[in-house]
């Protein structure tokens, strides 16, 4: 039994929680924007929890629909359902008790929320198959990796919200035109880090003709991704201008973008150790934009 609990947790990478972090950032930065501040516990518990349990779920489906590709590259050969030791059936019911547990949380919340998710469980079924298809798959992800931040606005904005008054335009009026922006701005984030983490695996990727970012935009890939970042915290920067959030605002943006130049530094020459340690460091600086929007509002309050 223990055996097997060592290997479920494997499968989530439960030693590894930089993943669920940088999906986390984002979600509680625009749980703080449409609250204008403390979201309250239930909130906060609701998107802590079910970003960790819907990560994880997503690390079942994607070790599946990997499992023929994953073989063939250093860094993942040794997955559990790759290597044999946990079987597809496995797999895919422990992601779909994940994702049931993390529905369980949103129907908690209120019908707008509740209908959004199951856009957002759309869009992270079709990612594990984009790379397949999609030159620049990490453009799908970043839609996945971001739609926490439409999810906020829903729970938040929608409270008190049922089916018998849920309509088209009232599930529409509770996200936002900012709250997309966001996430737009949001996606560029995730393609900077997921760049980055494709650039480790390139010359395994090449070989076995998988499509990722790194290997479409080539030779300038490194540019490219501190582009990304640029328009990432620009962008945030330009949406949240009308908040008045005051200095911890305005440091967190000098922070971050300080945080970026070092990933330059570490990327610069493609190695895997650099490359590798620059996207393990992206959560510090989701982190680092998300104390500035917490501390500004409560310093404004």
């Amino acid at each position: 039994m223990r055996e097997r609990l060592a290997l479920y947790l494997d499968l989530i990478r439960w030693s590894r929680p930089a993943g669920w972090m940088l999906l986390l950032w984002p979600s509680l930065s625009a749980l703080w924007l449409a609250a204008g501040g403390w979201p309250g516990w239930h909130a906060l518990a609701v998107f802590v929890l079910g970003t960790i349990l819907m990560r994880s779920a997503g690390c079942c489906i994607n070790d599946v629909a990997d499992r023929e590709f994953d073989r063939h590259v250093k860094r993942t050969a040794q997955r559990p359902v790759t290597r044999g030791a946990l079987s597809v059936r496995e797999a895919l019911v422990v992601g779909a008790v994940l994702a049931l547990l993390a529905f369980g949380l949103v129907l908690t919340t209120n019908a707008a929320a509740v209908a959004w998710s199951f856009a957002a469980l759309a869009v992270t079924l079709v990612y594990p198959y984009a790379k397949r298809h999609v030159s620049m798959p990490q453009a799908v992800l970043g839609v996945a990796f971001s739609f926490g931040i439409p999810m906020a606005f829903a729970v938040v904005q929608g409270e008190g919200m049922t089916w018998q008054t849920l309509t088209l335009q009232g599930l529409c009026s509770v996200v936002p035109w900012q709250a997309w922006a966001l996430l737009a701005f949001n996606l560029f984030w995730v393609l900077a880090y997921d760049t980055e983490y494709a650039m480790v695996d390139r010359d395994d990727d090449l070989r076995i003709g998988m499509k990722t970012s790194a290997i479409t935009l080539g030779r300038f890939d490194v540019t490219a991704v501190m582009g990304f970042y640029a328009t990432y915290l620009a962008g945030w920067a330009l949406v949240l201008a009308d908040q008045q959030l005051g200095w911890p605002w305005d440091l967190a943006l000098c922070a971050a973008g300080a945080q970026a130049v070092w990933h330059f530094v570490l990327i610069r020459d493609r190695s895997r150790e650099g490359c590798f340690r620059a996207f393990r460091l992206n959560h510090w600086l989701g982190a680092t934009v998300f104390a500035g929007i917490a501390i500004g509002f409560s310093l404004r309050g």
